[in-house]
């Protein structure tokens, strides 16, 4: 078969029929395994290619690329060619000095940031060890990395999805995406086609490698493997992305590029003026000149910068790690501290990820939930007072009774954390049956479940039948589902404990109760009953009619408690928090208002108060993206391709960019972005790999101290800074007027010296050492200031070294001139 033949892109535009044909497989049968090897070998293996380990020597010798470390080599050099050509000393400590501090400041750096770029190998990991596959028309196991195109593969809940699929067949099936898309919900599937530009997430059709069946099950037919499965191509951007250089990294580059051209000007007109004022060209003179500018240029490179620096920065790196920042590159401790955009994800990140029930409405009113999370902590409140007796408490004792009867999920506690197995929706629906004080297992006593009818994406309702032991064993039918499709099959509404017929004026109401809980963002699930007369014969889908209406529950993945007054403190500091998420828009906009990213008010217009989506971004040119990048906070329906445009669109204006996240699909632009944040507890290894800082606690609040804390190291990096070079330029300016002003102070040049020096290159190294090395040191493990998170952030274009730092450095070395020649 032909490469073009055994891939296909648009499987989800196609009829399940249509998909089968073009893989030439019976799904009922599958592919014969002669058939299957063919393809093999065509097709390649199911697996992720990956770039070959940095060897450890290459990752050592990356720590000499900096401008600084080179000049300091290369001084280290010329020294020792003047050892070897005077051999005044049994040993050449200048240069032995100078290589020590250049190999102890690698091998920290080498130290620190040790661990490998695993980000592809960690992407293998998610992939599944084995599937279940029809071959021949019989079931079998293979290791999934065998697994190719138009092999029949058997979907069961729990299990991992080897590769990416379209539906054959579907019963209930869910997938949890949220690694891949960043949906926070379980999505339902069904084997309909969908339009052809159909963002992933919309893909009802399609199931992915690395995402994981939650509910149901399934046939799928495979439709690409290894690095054309969704998860492959970000396996490929991820390997495409190059890690940016961090402002910090960029400014001491540059400070040393100016230093080095600084001691080559000073060299050559020092020693030009020698010449000049004593006009002897003989071999001694010369050596002396020589020996002279080499001291001068010992004197202008600051030795201890590079060692200083690392430290600042390894010391930053260990108290942000106590406060749960672990960061992994050294230089990217200070770049939060210049960040203008914090890019961050959704779910997980400004989310607990844990759905959470925000109110049920009955027919006497509705009853809010406290609390978030799965913990069943909390009250129910009725216009804000906690909910009395009487009819609506009632009502709503018996809906969520439903809501946890019709429920397959746990809710557990483990090592001081709830969570749930199973399905998030049932879970957060039993954790609110749980905060009314409802007891599983005397409601389970009371109405044992005796069947059930699925939940299928077709009916959009599942069924549970019960016997009520305690009212005669009559038998009920308990449902939950889409609110619309289940109000169309009621006939009757509960109202306190009576059924009332359900008349068209309150139709009209109950549906402007879902619309009301639904415009807030909120998932609605209804909520019915019904009696099965005796004699009907056994209950199923036929008996899914003439319910009674019970209300309908509106939930949502709510965000931290602590989210918003971190949001805030990042707009006080002049920092723009942009949401990119691949949920859905209403759920993206309802979030942001709630924390303030965007304005509070639902009518908002214009880019502020509107999420632009993945299907809008992907027809616009670069140039429209930036310009929309500079206006827009909310992103939403988004893949890895367009998190990692948004990303360069904002860099490309000069903004210094954080870009948080937890998924698969969030690695290239962790790896893109100046500083990526991965979140610790609920992050993929893929993300953690290639971010830069990962969150310990998961904690958006955890970003802000790490700003906080970076913007301290960067103020203490400019006063070492300013301290070492006025004293540099200082041993300069005594250098070079120690001579020309020899006979003004007194210096009278020993036997046999052609020049007079102030300093020795010794002296000189023994005071940049100690002299000015620890004192620096000292300045740069200063507390931060108290205002430091209510200025802007710096200008990026602006030097590390400003230059009103630099006239104060002129004026200090000059001061240290005069006090040292007097």
């Amino acid at each position: 078969m032909a490469d073009a033949a055994l891939f296909l892109v648009d499987a989800h535009a196609r009829s399940a029929d249509e998909t089968c044909r073009a893989f030439a497989v019976d799904p009922g049968h599958g592919l014969a395994p002669g058939d299957a090897l063919a393809r093999a070998a065509a097709a390649g293996a199911n697996v992720l290619a990956s770039a070959p380990p940095v060897p450890a020597w290459r990752k050592f010798l990356a720590q000499f690329e900096s401008p600084l470390v080179i000049l300091l080599l290369v001084a280290g050099m010329i020294s020792l060619a003047v050892w070897a050509i005077e051999r005044e000393h049994q040993l050449p400590y200048e240069s032995l000095t100078i290589l020590a501090i250049v190999v102890a400041n690698a091998l920290l750096g080498f130290f620190q940031e040790a661990r490998a770029e695993e980000a592809v190998a960690s992407l293998r990991k998610m992939t599944a060890a084995q599937a279940t596959v029809l071959r021949g028309g019989v079931r079998t196991i293979v290791p999934a990395a065998d697994l190719v195109p138009g092999d029949i593969v058997i979907l069961e809940e729990g299990v991992t999805i080897p590769a990416d699929a379209r539906l054959v067949e579907s019963v209930s099936l869910q997938t949890a995406e949220a690694a891949l898309t960043g949906e926070s919900m379980p999505v339902a599937k069904d084997t309909a086609p969908v339009a052809a530009d159909a963002a992933i997430g919309d893909r009802s059709n399609m199931v992915f490698a690395g995402t994981a069946v939650t509910y149901g099950h399934g046939v799928a037919v495979v439709t690409a493997t290894g690095m054309r499965a969704e998860v492959g191509k970000i396996a490929g951007l991820l390997g495409e992305t190059k890690a940016e250089q961090t402002p910090l990294q960029a400014q001491l580059d540059s400070v040393g590029k100016i230093l080095g051209v600084v001691v080559i000007a000073i060299a050559v007109i020092v020693g030009a003026t020698i010449l000049v004022i004593q006009r002897d060209f003989s071999a001694a003179a010369l050596v002396g000149i020589l020996l002279y500018t080499v001291s001068l240029a010992v004197s202008a490179v600051p030795e201890g910068l590079a060692a200083v620096t690392t430290v600042v920065l390894s010391l930053g790196m260990q108290r942000m790690a106590k406060r749960n920042a672990v960061i992994r590159r050294l230089a990217a401790v200070e770049t939060l501290g210049s960040a203008t955009v914090i890019c961050t994800d959704k779910t997980g990140t400004l989310t607990r990820n844990e759905m959470t029930v925000r109110a049920l409405v009955t027919p006497s009113g509705r009853t809010d939930f406290t609390g978030s999370g799965y913990a069943p902590q909390g009250e129910l409140l009725a216009d804000g007072k906690p909910l009395g007796e009487g009819a609506q408490r009632s009502e709503s004792d018996w809906a969520l009774a439903t809501a946890l009867l019709v429920n397959n999920a746990h809710v557990v506690e483990r090592d001081g954390r709830w969570t749930v197995l199973g399905d998030p929706t049932e879970g957060a629906l039993k954790v609110a049956a749980l905060k009314a004080g409802l007891t599983p297992a005397a409601l389970e006593r009371r109405l044992p479940r005796v069947g059930e009818v699925p939940f299928s994406s077709e009916r959009k309702l599942m069924s549970t039948v019960h016997c009520d032991v305690t009212n005669g064993a009559r038998t009920v039918l308990l449902g939950k589902g889409a609110p619309d499709v289940l109000l169309a099959r009621c006939t009757n509404e509960r109202v306190g404990r009576e059924e009332r017929p359900l008349t068209d004026a309150r139709r009209g109401e109950i549906l402007a109760s879902i619309d009301a809980l639904a415009g807030a963002a909120l998932r609605t699930i209804g909520l019915a009953s019904r009696e099965i007369p005796e004699g009907a014969g056994p209950p199923g889908e036929r008996d899914e009619r003439e319910f009674t209406w019970l209300g309908v529950i509106g939930m949502i993945d709510p965000p931290r408690d602590e989210a918003r007054p971190a949001v805030a403190t990042a707009h006080d500091a002049g920092i723009r928090v942009v949401m990119i998420t691949g949920d859905h828009p209403n759920a993206a906009l309802a979030i942001a208002r709630e924390l303030g990213i965007v304005p509070g008010a639902a009518h908002s217009s214009g880019p502020a108060g509107e999420a632009v989506i993945g299907a809008r971004l992907e027809k616009m040119t670069d140039a429209e993206l930036a310009d929309v990048a500079a206006r827009t906070n909310v992103y939403a329906r988004v893949s890895s391709e367009h998190k990692l445009r948004i990303v360069r669109a904002l860099q490309s204006q000069g903004a210094i960019v954080a870009m948080t996240g937890d998924g698969v699909n969030d690695a290239p632009a962790l790896k893109a972005a100046d500083i990526g944040i991965a979140m610790g507890i609920t992050g993929t290894d893929v993300s953690k790999d290639a971010a830069d800082m990962i969150l310990a606690d998961d904690n958006f609040a955890t970003i802000v101290a790490a700003i906080e804390e970076g913007r301290s190291i960067y103020a203490n990096i400019q006063k070492f800074l300013r301290y070492l070079l006025s004293t540099n330029l200082g041993e300069v300016l005594v250098m070079f007027f120690g001579v020309v002003l020899a006979g003004v102070i007194g210096l009278v040049a020993g036997e046999g010296e052609a020049v007079i020096l102030p300093l020795l290159a010794t002296m000189i190294l023994w005071i940049n050492l100690v002299t000015d090395g620890l004192p620096a040191l000292a300045v740069g493990v200063d507390p931060a200031e108290p205002a430091l998170m209510r200025r802007a952030p710096r200008d990026p274009g602006t030097g590390v070294i400003t230059r009103r730092m630099w006239w104060g450095i002129g004026v200090a070395s000059v001061v240290m001139c005069i006090g040292t020649l007097l």
